[in-house]
């Protein structure tokens, strides 16, 4: 099998193909992908999506010369397959092995490292602009999705890059429209012509004719507009400055071909849209592209199957207190950016369809129209990922908290998240929460804490947020009652001598492990802000070692929360801080990351007893 793909060591064997050949080669690197997948989990419908653009770009452009920027990274797995990663790629997305999305540091075909949407086009346009000041001859490619060109981000840089003379081509990748009657013969023709040397340079020439009488100047450019405006969805992308030239079907990868070959030779900011199939050549990736689109590992000829009873997820325990909380109080809306599935929003956006937005990838939108429902009296909460957060944190303060405004952060993802690595780990939301004025920080022990963190929250009349990890907790029963917890308290789970465990949310479970060999007292201390002073000064009066436990970064942290509260009070006990060390955490097994970082149980054990001989 795949006797053409184990010949691609490099694009420039790739080149060294002819049409056919690399007809064969789309329909084994299709299949290729299928059967990695599905043994290493991953992202599946968006890199089927992208097979035969992956390889007409790598086969028309002098990459790594010329530059290939990736929007997000889920579709780069052909990419890396074609770059000499393929024998790699079955430790993808684990330790040691390749990332799921580019990097820098680990091909000098990843130019630029992504993962977060909508960075595309302007890192695009930085390249384009470096190389033209260092006079250097070079295409620079932005591949940016449909999803990503709902972020605001994409358009300040389409409309900055519309301004300027850099020669840039932007790939719309449109995966959610299907193929209309208008992409065929006839529009495949208009897009060779719109995209042709011989096309620009006529407009160029009827231009400088048409420069010295103004008004038919002006009226050409208006027929031109409304010319393609009536066979192309492009004008948007013209007002800002480029050449539109589209739609055309992905799939077709002789038409791709040629149209990138002619786009090649044109100068200035140009703008491709080119649709595809999530999915495409795998019939159960198409009929359901959102499931198939972030998968664990599954048998390729069975497909994915449900998996019924366990423990619900932190996840799934959200979207059930969402649907019951609505159900009490009319005031509720939910916000998610784009996040229905991966937040647990599903069963809300059925039940509650009229209470339910999704803003698309915006983050910074979602925090300030949350912002502008809680002025009016509403009860607004917004479902986000902890990484994704970071991208609103100007609104978070600026328009939730200076303001004061009941808005529910339900902040999923807090911790290390696994496969997907450094760029969507949640290492840092306790640090960049607990220093903003107003807010309240809460994080659950297990399945039933979080339930009720969440109604606490939202019985506030400021700004709470609940964060919990990815996954399963401790496998506590969740009750269905809601009951408001004291704010800012904390307790007690197990009483020990001489070390005392301060454990933060996901950290209460290795705490109390760790502490049968310690015999340590356990205290789940809830809440980050306002933290239980009361508890922390104390465990410091009774115990002769305090250690702080979170599954964040220790700067800025839960920890240093406690030792803010002990200077401020003169106490001396000494502090061990336990929590993620002061890098970016790479991809990996979770268990074994937090075992490398030294929070599993037996890190705690070995961690304290080295302190106590110290």
């Amino acid at each position: 099998m795949f006797e053409l793909l184990k010949t691609i060591n490099d694009p420039k064997d790739l080149r060294a193909l002819s049409r056919r050949e690399l007809h064969a080669l789309a329909g084994e690197l299709r299949e290729y992908l299928i059967q990695l997948v599905s043994r290493t989990g991953g992202h599946l419908s968006s890199n089927l999506g992208t097979v035969e653009l992956t390889i007409a770009l790598h086969y028309v452009f002098d990459t790594p010369h010329d530059r290939l920027v990736w929007d997000v990274g889920h579709q780069t797995y052909g990419h890396k397959i074609l770059t000499g990663r393929r024998n790699l790629m079955d430790r993808l997305r684990m330790e040691d092995g390749p990332s799921g999305f580019p990097r820098r540091c680990e091909s000098v075909y990843d130019t630029f490292g992504t993962a977060h949407s909508s960075t595309s086009i302007s890192a695009a346009l930085g390249m384009a602009v470096a190389a033209q000041r260092a006079g250097v001859k070079r295409h620079v490619v932005a591949v940016i999705g449909d999803g990503a060109m709902t972020a605001g981000m994409a358009y300040e840089a389409l409309n900055n890059a519309g301004a300027m003379d850099a020669n840039i081509l932007v790939i719309l990748n449109d995966n959610e429209m299907s193929i209309s009657e208008n992409v065929g013969a006839m529009n495949r023709y208009l897009v060779r012509l719109l995209s042709s040397r011989f096309y620009h340079q006529a407009r160029k020439a009827g231009r400088k004719v048409l420069e010295k009488l103004p008004p038919m100047l002006e009226l050409a450019k208006k027929a031109e507009e409304h010319m393609k405006g009536m066979m192309m969805p492009g004008t948007l992308f013209e007002e800002l400055g480029f050449n539109y030239i589209g739609p055309i079907d992905g799939h077709d990868l002789d038409t791709l071909i040629e149209t990138l070959d002619n786009i090649k030779r044109l100068n200035g900011p140009q703008f491709l849209h080119v649709v595809t199939r999530k999915g495409a050549g795998y019939k159960l990736a198409e009929d359901d592209p959102i499931l198939y689109h972030g998968v664990s590992k599954f048998d390729p000829t069975q497909g994915i199957q449900s998996k019924a009873g366990g423990s619900p997820t932190y996840t799934q325990v959200f979207g059930d207190w969402l649907c019951d909380m609505a159900a009490v109080d009319s005031r509720l809306i939910g916000i998610t950016p784009a996040m229905r599935e991966g937040s647990g929003l599903v069963k809300f956006s059925e039940m509650f369809p009229d209470r339910y937005f999704d803003v698309g990838i915006a983050e910074q939108h979602a925090v300030t129209f949350a912002a502008g429902l809680a002025c009016e009296g509403l009860k607004p909460v917004v479902a986000i990922y902890s990484t994704f957060l970071q991208r609103a944190y100007d609104q978070l303060i600026h328009d939730v908290a200076i303001q004061n405004l009941p808005v529910v952060f339900a902040i999923d993802r807090g911790g290390l998240v696994g496969g997907d690595g450094a760029t969507h780990n949640g290492a840092f939301d306790l640090t960049y929460l607990r220093c903003i004025p107003n807010m309240t920080v809460m994080t659950p022990a297990d399945e039933n804490e979080c339930r009720q963190m969440l109604y606490t929250a939202f019985q506030m009349d400021t700004p709470a947020a609940v964060r919990y990890p990815r996954g399963t907790g401790p496998g506590v029963p969740v009750q269905k009652e809601m009951r408001p917890l004291p704010i800012g308290k904390g307790e007690i789970r197990r009483r020990g001598r001489r070390v005392a465990l301060l454990a933060f949310g996901s950290m209460v479970a290795p705490s109390l492990a760790a502490a049968e060999t310690l015999d340590a007292t356990v205290a789940n201390m809830r809440f980050v802000k306002p933290l239980d002073e009361a508890l922390a000064l104390e465990l410091a009066d009774t115990h002769a070692l305090l250690v702080t436990l979170e599954e964040n970064a220790i700067a800025g942290g839960a920890g240093s929360a406690v030792l803010e509260c002990l200077q401020r009070h003169r106490v001396r006990t000494p502090v061990l801080q336990l929590g993620l060390p002061d890098r970016f955490i790479d991809h990996g097994n979770p268990a074994s990351l937090l075992k490398r970082c030294g929070l599993d149980s037996q890190g705690i054990v070995e961690a304290v007893q080295r302190a106590l001989v110290e």
